[in-house]
C-alpha cells in the first residue's frame, strides 16, 4: 500500500474548540487550550504518523476582526494556510443553530477557495439531537462542504472520523517528519506558551491578551539531571503587573508552578523555572517586540 501524506488546516471563531481537538487528534499537548477566546497567537504544527499516512495539522488563531499589529498578525496567518493544505477543518459550535458573523465571514472566504473543506460541528454533548441536525441542514445549505463531521472534542466522540475522512483524500506522499515527532514548535515555544496558558487560567479577562512572553534562557545543566529556564512575562500596564505578581509574589509563584508542572510532564525532565515581569506599553502595535515574540 503506497504511504500518503498531507496537510490541513484547522480554522474558526475564536474558542470553538480548535487547539481541544489538535491534541485530542495528537493525543499529546501541542498546543494551550483556555475558556478565554483567542488563545491561539501563531499556526501551531502538529502530526499523526501511521504506518500507511502522516498527516500534519495546522492550529491557527481564530479569525476575529482584529485591532492591533497582533490582531493582524493572527489573522493573517490563519488565512495564510487555505491555499497550501489538502484539507480545510472549518470548526463552529454546536449551540449555534445559525452561523454567526464570523462564521458567515469565514464561509465567504471558503468560498474562494479550491482546498475540500470539512465541516467540524463541535461540542454536540451541549445540545439535544434535533438541534445538531438543523444545524447542520443550515450549515449544509450555505457551503458546499465534501463533509459535515458532528464532534466533542472534550469528549473524544467522533474524532476518529475526522483521521478517517481525512486520509481518504491525501495524495501519496513522503514522511515529512519522524516517526515519534507530534510537533515541530521548539520547546523554548511550548515553554512560553504553557506559562502563557497558565496566565489565561489565573487570571482576570481584561489581562491576558495584553500579555507576551519571551523565554530568554534555556539551559541543561552540566549534570543534565535539570534544566533552568527564564523567562520575561510583557505587561502593557504598570497595574497589570501588580496582578501579574499578586500580592507578596503569590499570583506569579501560582502561575510558575503550573507551568513548570506542565512543562515537566509534557517535556520528560525536571525544570527550574524563574519569570520575571516586565512592563512595555503598547507591545501589541509594536514592530520590533512583535518580532521579538515571535509574531513576524
Amino acid at each position: 500500500m503506497a504511504f500518503k501524506s498531507g496537510f490541513v488546516t484547522i480554522i474558526g471563531r475564536p474558542n470553538v474548540g480548535k487547539s481541544t481537538l489538535l491534541n485530542r487528534l495528537t493525543g499529546e499537548k501541542v498546543a494551550i487550550t483556555s475558556s478565554k477566546p483567542q488563545t491561539t497567537r501563531n499556526a501551531i504544527r502538529a502530526i499523526i504518523t501511521r504506518d500507511d499516512f502522516q498527516i500534519v495539522f495546522i492550529d491557527t488563531p481564530g479569525i476575529h476582526k482584529p485591532k492591533t499589529k497582533l490582531g493582524d498578525f493572527m489573522v493573517n496567518t490563519a488565512l495564510g494556510t487555505l491555499e497550501e493544505v489538502d484539507v480545510i477543518l472549518f470548526m463552529v459550535e454546536a449551540m449555534d443553530i445559525e452561523p454567526k458573523a464570523g462564521d458567515m465571514y469565514i464561509m465567504d472566504l471558503l468560498k474562494k477557495v479550491r482546498t475540500p473543506v470539512f465541516l467540524i460541528i463541535n461540542k454536540i454533548d451541549l445540545v439535544p439531537k434535533d438541534q445538531l441536525l438543523v444545524s447542520m441542514k443550515t450549515y449544509g445549505e450555505m457551503l458546499d462542504f465534501k463533509t459535515i463531521i458532528p464532534i466533542s472534542a472534550l469528549n473524544d466522540d467522533g474524532v476518529s472520523i475526522i483521521v478517517d475522512e481525512i486520509v481518504k483524500l491525501l495524495p501519496e506522499g513522503p514522511k515529512y517528519f519522524p516517526d515519534d515527532m507530534v510537533t515541530d514548535q521548539p520547546e523554548r515555544f511550548l515553554a512560553a506558551e504553557l506559562i502563557r496558558e497558565k496566565m489565561l487560567e489565573f487570571l482576570k479577562e481584561e489581562i491576558p491578551h495584553g500579555i507576551g512572553v519571551e523565554v530568554v534562557s534555556y539551559k541543561q545543566r552540566p549534570n543534565r539531571e535539570l534544566y533552568d529556564i527564564e523567562a520575561n512575562i510583557y505587561c502593557e500596564k504598570e497595574s497589570h503587573k501588580a496582578i501579574v505578581i499578586g500580592k507578596s509574589g503569590i499570583m506569579l509563584k501560582k502561575i510558575g508552578t503550573a507551568a513548570r508542572q506542565e512543562m515537566e510532564n509534557l517535556m520528560g525532565y525536571r525544570i527550574n523555572l524563574q519569570l520575571w515581569v516586565k512592563v512595555k506599553p503598547d507591545w501589541r502595535n509594536s514592530e520590533s517586540m512583535l518580532r521579538m515574540l515571535g509574531y513576524k
